[in-house]
């Protein structure tokens, strides 16, 4: 590296090394040095907005020095300056929270010119200046970082959930790309305690802007011979934290969000209870998966899990035609993971009730095995008869229905 540049590893890296947290990406500050010098140096532009380059060798990341003015809507609505005269503690200022505004020089020694350290020991997420405002983004990254840090003790300052508060009230939170939520949604979703992530950004009025249908659970009444905990919304980070417990896949946890949204749609007359709310919930399961922009397989499994979760809870009552028709809509066939993360999302429902998260779930054993006994019928003996056509799928699901009953008779 040029004798006239200077290198801080910045970030993440540095909050989580000095938490002990494990960390695998690197991110790097240049002070001092101009596009042209990093090229020189063997550097790979990669930037679109502001100058970042690759390492020749490692492939890491470095940014020279930038600040940043607000100049439109949005995670997008900034213009960078960047030269050789931005220092280090420039750079630092523009980040979002004080943990995040540290360095560390190539000789190991901390720079903590916002307080970072000190907030790290007193587990605080504090905002850095008050221009954490002018990025609507940040308010989903806290609420990530909550959802990450919560079992270490970490929470969000209350001046931090004020600004929050700010933005979820501006309207600039509609100006985020579906794309860039997305990102921090499922990101927030697979950390240790997603539920975390709800809940600030129901605090702070996020969540009325980003998911509504999420946020109008909180406060309706289910029967609490079932549910406990009473309140759709706690019963849903319940389910949260209990599918992170199982260490659930991305589109098991979607489902697991979204599986209740008919609840949200009860008339208030007929409360405590929700007859239908699996159907009724379709469309506002499309309405938050079309404005995420959810992945395919996150789509398809979170409105199955909201159609068809009450069938997997009293499976044992299902006749035989009922189990078929379930293992059709889910293509266990040619698809049997889907239908194993749809288990998982039931179990999870099923463990997300106060004082009933430990309680056996034999549902999802009992339709494994139910599954397995359709699944092995076999074609070619039915083809070996001359079947062909309608004829022979007609014959395959009789076969597969008297295989079932044959299980559930065993």
């Amino acid at each position: 590296m040029n004798n006239t540049f200077k290198t801080y590893l910045v970030g993440g890296a540095v909050r989580d090394q000095l938490l002990g947290h494990p960390f695998s990406d690197y991110d790097w500050v240049v002070v001092g040095a101009t596009p042209e010098a990093m090229l020189e140096a063997g550097f790979r532009p990669v930037g679109q907005d502001f100058p970042v380059f690759l390492h020749p060798k490692t492939g890491e990341e470095y940014a020279l020095a930038r600040t940043e003015r607000k100049s439109g809507q949005g995670y997008g609505g900034f213009t960078f300056h960047t030269s050789p005269e931005v220092t280090l503690e420039q750079d630092l200022i523009r980040r979002d929270l004080t943990v995040n505004a540290m360095a560390m020089d190539t000789d190991c020694h901390l720079i903590d010119p916002y307080g970072g350290q000190r907030d790290l020991a007193a587990r605080v997420l504090r905002h850095v200046s008050p221009a954490f405002v002018e990025d609507p983004m940040r308010v989903l990254r806290v609420a990530r970082y909550a959802a990450r840090y919560h079992r270490m003790g970490f929470s969000v300052a209350p001046e931090t959930m004020a600004l929050m508060r700010e933005l979820a009230e501006s309207g600039e939170l509609k100006a985020l790309t579906a794309e860039r939520s997305w990102k921090e949604i499922s990101r927030a979703l697979m950390e240790p305690n997603p539920e975390i992530f709800i809940r600030v950004l129901r605090d702070c009025g996020a969540l009325a802007e980003l998911l509504p249908e999420v946020d109008r659970l909180f406060g309706v009444p289910q029967p609490k011979a079932h549910h406990p905990e009473v309140d759709t919304g706690e019963h849903l980070l319940l389910v949260l934290r209990a599918a992170a417990k199982m260490q659930l896949p991305l589109p098991a946890r979607w489902a697991c969000l979204l599986h209740d949204l008919g609840k949200g749609l009860t008339d208030p007359a007929h409360w405590p209870k929700h007859h239908g709310h699996e159907t009724k919930g379709l469309a506002a399961v499309k309405a938050a998966n079309q404005r995420c922009k959810a992945p395919r397989d996150c789509q398809e499994l979170a409105l199955l899990a909201c159609e068809y979760h009450t069938h997997c809870h009293r499976a044992r009552e299902l006749k035989p035609g009922t189990l078929l028709k379930l293992f059709k809509a889910f293509d266990i066939y040619r698809r049997p993971e889907r239908f194993e993360q749809f288990l998982g999302t039931c179990e999870a429902d099923a463990r997300g009730r106060a004082g009933l998260e430990n309680e056996p779930y034999p549902q999802a054993d009992y339709l494994r095995a139910a599954a397995q006994a359709a699944r092995g019928v076999s074609v070619e003996s039915l083809l070996a008869l001359g079947l062909e056509g309608a004829e022979l799928g007609k014959a395959l699901e009789r076969e597969r229905e008297r295989a079932i009953a044959e299980y559930k008779a065993g």
